[in-house]
């Protein structure tokens, strides 16, 4: 695990731009540094050593030098890929993943990516034709950035490394912010900072002669098999062990994240790791907050060693503003900064963690993926009068049910954009003052695209198919990558991998979700190795106390001199701001994840522009 950057037209300075560059990203990779320049390109590297720890340092090189790789993630078939590119003539100097990539790209081009299994983001340089090649894994595990400054083409894997460059100009983007308040994170390629752009997910480029080609190589295809959850219980079981021991090739030790949760259960046992790691929050509210205990339990149960740690409110508010430095961009989930401090604990102990991430959009966890299978008396009724009532309610004091009346005079693709929903276009509008932010569009729209590749879905299938992706990038492997690069430790996925998708595309709706539970199929291989009551445990998912910080007098002071500041005064509404904040204080609503949005934005701004 690493991380690169780059820029076109070699700025002849002794290497100490690309040093400055490279130095904002030493957390990714502080074992050892590389580089490559020529008066077409400058190249920089950092390197956490995983395999071929000697060996496989980087930039590397092609036989006969004509090919520059730089290469962020780890290949899981590697050595499969290897026998077959020995067999067709390549030798290999070094028993790293990445020369692999390197040679795969010489013998079948830019079908490579398709051949291989695994993380990755990485880009290779061709020096007779001055041509750069780049490509991100299929579910975007790995990050991958870009930009173009007046003389030069910009890539690396994190943004914070072009603020360094002189031709590099910090601007907002304030219809990324427009965007942000609704999903909770940046949901399309364009990120915060103005001509700055994310590679999406199972894309490549080719960058010659100024111009720059995408191209998507892959796409979730959802095509159920019939079957019976008995089978596809076995089949699930046999495929996720199979991932799991791919993702185990390490030359250093590999542990595991822990919380109760069937997901990081079911990886933990399955990898026989030595160590796993839990973090949980003091709070009044008995074990809401804390998962120590059911992972301590159930690390015993399977015989190896929990390590935990109780995270205090200060440490919490305290580390906050780093971790939005390290996000590059805001992020407005509580449970990212959870997953900081667990993966900080790890990193004291292993070089390398697995994690289950992935598992709920691929198997159908979240129990709102449960309500389009919700009917009631009400959903019997003509949803042409459902969906008048529905717009009469959106005009309605916010009062408990008026929500539900809502959303049930609307389509799938009209209610639902992801997880996360936090201000609607009206309420956003509202509190913004930029006309530019005004201007971005309905928050539905940049789901649309999605959902029309898979109009012929059933509902539950369209939402997961949202989830993959954008949920899914734009959050979960936002905060898995950054989380854990803060604190130099490779995090692994191993429900992300490409057979476990192959699979769980298959799967028949009743064997991923039903009105009473969710992951059907999963829970019920999990239960062959796992306690029913872990197998079966209601999702938690990181929990944190935010709701009641906000309604004690340190953290609505926090809050509310931030939401009185010059940057909140520049770009919101502030009375609208307080309106929000005093109403959560007064416990008449939990307004916990708006105010925590906007707070949010408030931190990162403060650590990027101020």
């Amino acid at each position: 695990m690493c991380g690169f950057v780059g820029f076109t037209n070699y700025i002849n300075d002794d290497g100490v731009l690309l040093g400055s560059m490279m130095d904002k990203i030493v957390h990714r990779g502080p074992d050892a540094a590389g580089s490559y320049v020529d008066s077409d390109i400058a190249l920089g590297f950092r390197r956490l050593s995983i395999i071929d720890l000697e060996g496989g340092n980087q930039p590397m090189f092609n036989e006969d030098g004509t090919l520059v790789l730089v290469f962020n993630g780890e290949i899981y078939n590697y050595k499969q890929l290897r026998e077959e590119l020995a067999e067709l003539g390549h030798t290999f100097g070094t028993n790293a993943d990445s020369e692999v990539v390197l040679h795969g790209f010489e013998a079948w081009g830019s079908e490579v990516v398709s051949r291989l299994r695994g993380m990755f983001a990485f880009v290779i340089y061709n020096k007779d034709d001055k041509s750069i090649f780049g490509a991100r894994d299929m579910f975007g595990i790995k990050p991958f950035y870009y930009t173009f400054t007046e003389n030069s083409f910009l890539f690396g894997s994190e943004i914070k490394a072009f603020i360094a460059h002189p031709e590099f100009k910090k601007q907002l983007n304030e219809q990324a912010l427009a965007h942000y308040l609704s999903f909770q994170y940046s949901p399309t390629e364009e990120t915060f900072f103005k001509g700055t752009y994310k590679l999406p997910p199972a894309h490549y480029f080719t960058f010659k002669d100024g111009k720059l080609e995408k191209t998507r190589y892959f796409k979730p295809e959802f095509n159920v098999v019939p079957g019976v959850l008995p089978f596809y219980a076995d089949e699930v079981d046999k495929t996720v062990r199979e991932s799991v021991e791919a993702h185990k090739i390490a030359d250093v030790e590999v542990g595991s994240f822990l919380s109760s949760g069937i997901d990081s259960s079911y990886i933990a046992e399955a990898a026989k790791v030595d160590k796993t790691f839990t973090v949980g929050f003091e709070s009044g509210d008995g074990d809401r907050y804390n998962e120590i205990g059911f992972a301590k339990q159930f690390a015993d149960t399977i015989g190896v060693e929990n390590i935990s740690k109780v995270i205090t409110p200060e440490e919490y508010w305290t580390e906050f503003p780093k971790i939005q430095y390290h996000m590059d961009e805001p992020l407005a989930d509580p449970a990212a900064i959870a997953l900081y401090f667990v993966s900080k604990l790890a990193s004291e102990h292993v070089k390398v963690v697995m994690s289950g991430e992935g598992a709920d959009e691929l198997f159908g966890g979240y129990r709102i993926y449960a309500e389009p299978l919700t009917l009631t008396f009400y959903d019997r009724m003509p949803f042409a009068l459902r969906r008048v009532i529905s717009k009469v309610c959106e005009y309605l004091p916010k009062v408990h049910g008026i929500n539900y009346l809502i959303r049930r005079g609307k389509t799938i693709e009209e209610r639902y954009i992801g997880n996360a929903n936090i201000f609607t276009k009206k309420e956003r509008d509202t509190l913004l003052k930029s006309e530019a932010a005004k201007s971005a569009p309905q928050p539905k729209i940049l789901c649309d695209k999605f959902y029309d590749e898979v109009a012929n879905k059933d509902d539950v299938t369209k939402m997961q198919y949202l989830d993959i992706n954008m949920w899914l990038m734009g959050d979960i492997l936002l905060k898995a990558d950054k989380t854990s690069m803060a604190n130099s430790l490779e995090l692994r996925v191993p429900f992300l991998d490409k057979k476990v998708m192959e699979l769980a595309a298959t799967l028949p709706l009743d064997c991923r979700v039903n009105t009473v539970s969710t992951k059907l199929a999963l829970r019920s291989a999990a239960e062959k190795t796992l306690p029913r009551i872990t197998a079966q445990k209601d999702k938690l998912g990181f929990p944190v106390p935010i709701r009641e910080w906000l309604r004690q007098d340190e953290y609505y002071g926090t809050v509310k001199e931030a939401f009185t500041g010059e940057t909140a005064e520049k770009y919101f509404n502030t009375k609208g701001l307080l309106r929000l904040l005093d109403a959560h204080r007064d416990g008449k609503i939990d307004l916990s994840r708006k105010i925590w949005t906007v707070y949010t934005f408030l931190v990162w701004h403060k650590e990027y522009f101020e």
